[in-house]
């Protein structure tokens, strides 16, 4: 069954080397609270708000040990006016036998205002 687990963090400045620094702890915080080898992901959707655009936050993802063939796509968040800045969202979709309850999302720095329900 595919399963998706959700992340977010925010980032300090719109620099490449904070975007891939912070892209690649949210995904390691994701894998390592959830269990995930990389062969169990269908996919992974990394999306920035529109105020980061230096960099490709899933280049930092492929940079991985054993990521270089799970498939990532970037895009924008929707530029709601009052969103939180400098965000970058995760949606990852993993094939497990975890049930939805028990899957852990992982939210970081700013984000964790997003969903204050699901920090632990």
């Amino acid at each position: 069954m595919i399963r998706g687990i959700r992340g977010a963090t925010t980032i300090e400045a719109n620099l490449p080397e904070i975007i891939y620094s912070e892209t690649v702890n949210l995904v390691e915080n994701i894998v390592k609270e959830n269990n995930i080898q990389p062969e169990d992901i269908a996919s992974v959707v990394i999306s920035t708000t529109p105020d980061i655009n230096t960099a490709f936050p899933a280049k930092a993802v492929r940079t991985l040990e054993g990521w270089q063939f799970v498939p990532t796509m970037c895009m924008h968040e929707m530029n709601v006016p009052g969103a939180l800045p400098l965000c970058i969202r995760v949606l990852m979709h993993v094939n497990t036998n975890v049930s939805q309850k028990d899957v852990q999302h992982v939210y970081l720095n700013g984000a964790v205002a997003l969903r204050p329900d699901l920090v632990k």
